[in-house]
């Protein structure tokens, strides 16, 4: 059976100067794992913060969230950080690679003072290779192009073999041709391997080509489309 995420009247308030205001209201959604999903809508949305608390680097103000009908927000901090190494890879526009690591350490940094059945640099490795970067394992980041760098970083969210990749705007600081080659590798790793793949995004035309497309306005959902293929 394939593992669900359950989003439960979700609901995200912040408080400044005495009036409270809603990025998100009121979201009810359930997410496959195995699925390619877009979310897209206008800044302010709500889009990245929804990404947040199913990645539960956020929570919520009220509802409830749920991995496989277990209720995630009664975990404690060393229980969630568990349980995203567990569950949850996260690639964002930014990259956040640690500029003093080589390529090949930041892939292995999430494993960095983990216990695993596995060799670490073996997986790195093997992941630099997945990715078209077999010979750039010594090279800083500096010393790498932008789309160099998403490839690391997708890389990254992959050392520990996720159930989902959450990507936030995964394409943004990317040429078109360079976006398009993010977009096929997140393709495959969903082809492939199985993972959940959900992907913020401005771009309509990249949305578009999901599997299932959510559209977000104002802290609510508008629509969810399913599709049967990939553009």
């Amino acid at each position: 059976m394939n593992r669900t995420i359950k989003c439960r009247k979700l609901t995200k308030a912040f408080q400044g100067d005495g009036v409270e205001t809603y990025a998100l209201n009121d979201i009810n959604l359930v997410l496959t794992e195995g699925e390619f999903i877009s979310i897209i809508g206008p800044s302010g949305s709500g889009k990245s913060t929804l990404l947040s608390i199913i990645g539960t680097l956020d929570e919520p103000s009220a509802g409830e969230l749920l991995h496989e009908n277990q209720p995630i927000h009664k975990r404690n901090s060393r229980q969630l950080a568990d349980f995203r190494f567990e569950n949850i890879g996260f690639i964002f526009q930014q990259f956040h690679l640690i500029p003093t690591l080589t390529a090949l350490e930041n892939i292995m940094s999430p494993l960095f003072g983990r216990k695993v059945s596995y060799d670490k640099k073996q997986r790195a490795l093997e992941l630099l290779k997945m990715v078209g970067l077999e010979n750039k394992a010594n090279s800083l980041p500096s010393q790498l192009s932008g789309g160099q760098q998403q490839r690391v970083a997708i890389a990254r969210a992959l050392v520990h073999e996720p159930k989902w990749l959450l990507a936030d705007e995964p394409t943004g600081n990317l040429d078109s041709d360079t976006g398009e080659l993010i977009f096929q590798l997140l393709k495959q790793l969903n082809q492939e391997k199985g993972c959940g793949v959900l992907i913020v995004t401005h771009d309509p035309a990249l949305a578009d080509r999901a599997n299932r497309k959510i559209e977000m306005r104002d802290g609510e959902i508008v629509s969810d489309t399913q599709v049967n293929q990939y553009a």
